[in-house]
């Protein structure tokens, strides 16, 4: 922008520009030049007690000075050259006092007679001043709203003013004056919000949150779901059926004739399993188990249904660890006992007894050997089982209940588990358990019906526990006041003597002890097995019919 501009309050005058300016007035442009284009800038008001700026007439960009402290409250501003000039001291004040003072009377006179010339007004060694001429402001005094302070409202008259002089300028762009928004009255107050259109925002604004509300709890809802619904249920399906052989299928079948057995005597209470041989009462268990009620204890049976019985010892064998209990009922459901003979290392298996008291615990597995030897109980109360070997599951409490093959027939009588050595407490299931074959069990418990008590065969020689070379060996001297080889038993019968080595059963081989004892228990009295027999050095086998021992527990 190049040269002063115009607004509606009339021309400026050149020579209050001059006198305001730092002395560079004149206009640069050379004569005829054209006049560049020029556009309306509005002052900035500035707030009171701030010096108005000033501009050079003439430089590129400069503007026709406006005195903006006009807007001032009065006493607030300043003169046009009050910020350029030095404030005069108190003697400066005094002298130009004197001065006007001589000026006044001077030009006095030149009017009436007498009066003195302008060169005798001026004092004795003083220059010659002229008195400054009166400025004059074009843009007339300022106005104030009524009853308004000049400090409240100077600021916004300036921009009622500039809004006023651009709209003669350029009426179509009344709305707004150099970016200042419109303004509505004669004071330049702003245009405000009416109460219709408050009170529209503010049920609008109800509006929403209503409506952000009710979204928000349904969306809630639809993520985590509202507290009070139910959980899912599952109804069952009565039309599913376990395939017949499966775990379930077994266990179900099994179960409601498996029982367990809570004892108690002078020395204490324990617990174990057993399982129903006849419907008129007769079960089958481990003699370790009911070993502390004989005398003055009680045994009482639970049944899958809960209920309970008193049972009667019928008899017992430790030789065997076998025991048959009564209870007076007549609708029992007995288990099948299958044929222990026919088992073969890999047959699946299932367990079900109450270890640790736990009623109905059902475990699976597998046989893992068979004839496995195991001795159990103390020196004067052994029993010697020839036993199914497996990996089912066996604890504390699981003595005396079923081990059943896929069909659901019982192929042995859980009876024992191993310990690691040096254990003289059961650490319970370890992968190793041993039950007692259904065959010899079959044949006990019927003895034990028969008879109430249990037999086993013998073929009448002492062993020697500490020979460690192949084979068994018999004694060569008496142990005891006992004969090595029992005079006129089936031993001596088939000409074993004292000292003599026995090499194998019915061609299973035998080196410890308590491998030719199970082994020859594991038949029946009155059965023949072959023996291979060393004699120095000379190996034959021979034929044994074995004898019968009773076990004289009742």
């Amino acid at each position: 922008m190049t040269g002063p501009s115009t607004d509606d309050h009339g021309s400026h005058d050149h020579g209050a520009d001059d006198d305001r300016a730092d002395g560079h007035g004149a206009d640069p442009r050379s004569d005829g030049e054209p006049a560049a284009p020029t556009r309306a800038v509005p002052p900035v008001p500035l707030p009171p007690a701030h010096a108005a700026p000033s501009y050079t007439p003439g430089q590129e960009g400069a503007q026709a000075r406006v005195d903006h402290s006009r807007y001032a409250p009065p006493g607030t501003g300043s003169t046009a050259g009050a910020a350029q000039q030095p404030q005069a001291s108190a003697d400066d004040r005094a002298r130009e006092a004197d001065r006007a003072a001589v000026a006044s009377e001077a030009h006095a006179g030149s009017e009436g007679p007498g009066a003195p010339s302008t060169s005798e007004a001026v004092l004795e060694g003083q220059p010659s001043v002229p008195a400054p001429a009166p400025v004059t402001d074009p843009l007339g005094p300022p106005s104030y709203a009524p009853g308004a302070t000049p400090s409240a409202h100077w600021f916004d008259q300036a921009r009622a003013d500039q809004a006023d002089q651009a709209g003669h300028e350029k009426p179509a762009e009344a709305s707004t004056v150099s970016g200042w928004p419109a303004t509505d009255g004669p004071h330049g107050r702003r245009r405000g919000l009416g109460a219709a259109a408050v009170t529209g925002l503010l049920v609008g604004a109800l509006l929403l949150g209503a409506v952000g509300g009710v979204v928000g709890e349904r969306v809630w809802d639809s993520v985590s779901g509202p507290s009070s619904q139910p959980l899912p249920t599952v109804s069952a399906d009565p039309s599913i059926t376990r395939p017949d052989g499966s775990i379930a299928d077994i266990a179900a079948t099994v179960a409601p004739s498996v029982v367990s057995l809570y004892v108690s005597g002078p020395d204490g209470q324990s617990t174990g399993s057993g399982f129903v041989i006849r419907e008129d009462g007769y079960i089958l268990t481990n003699n370790h188990v009911i070993a502390g009620a004989v005398g003055n204890g009680e045994i009482r049976v639970t049944f899958v249904d809960g209920s309970e019985s008193t049972a009667t010892l019928i008899g017992r064998t430790a030789d065997y660890d076998l025991a048959v209990v009564r209870v007076d009922r007549e609708d029992l459901v007995p288990l099948v006992l299958g044929d222990s003979e026919a088992v073969a290392v890999g047959d699946p298996v299932i367990a079900i007894g109450a270890p640790l008291g736990l009623d109905g615990t059902v475990t699976s597995g597998i046989i893992s050997a068979l004839n496995r030897p195991v001795s159990a109980g103390d020196v004067t109360d052994q029993a010697f089982i020839n036993a199914l070997q497996t990996d089912a599951a066996i604890n504390p409490g699981n003595s005396g209940g079923p081990l059943v093959d896929a069909s659901g027939q019982v192929i042995g009588i859980n009876s024992a588990i191993a310990q690691p050595p040096g254990t003289l407490t059961s650490a319970g299931n370890i992968g190793l358990g041993f039950a007692i074959g259904s065959n010899q069990a079959r044949r006990t418990a019927q003895e034990i019906i028969d008879t109430g008590s249990a037999s086993y065969p013998i073929i009448g020689v002492l062993l020697d526990s500490s020979y460690d070379g192949e084979g068994v060996q018999v004694v060569q001297d008496a142990q005891g006041g006992q004969e090595p080889v029992t005079p006129g038993g089936p031993a001596e019968a088939a000409g074993l003597a004292p000292g003599d080595v026995i090499l194998s059963v019915d061609g299973r081989p035998v080196t410890q002890s308590d491998e030719l004892i199970v082994a020859i228990r594991a038949k029946a009295p009155g059965d023949t097995v072959v023996l291979k027999v060393r004699s120095g050095d000379d190996e034959r086998d021979v034929s044994i019919v074995l004898d019968k021992a009773t076990s004289g527990e009742g």
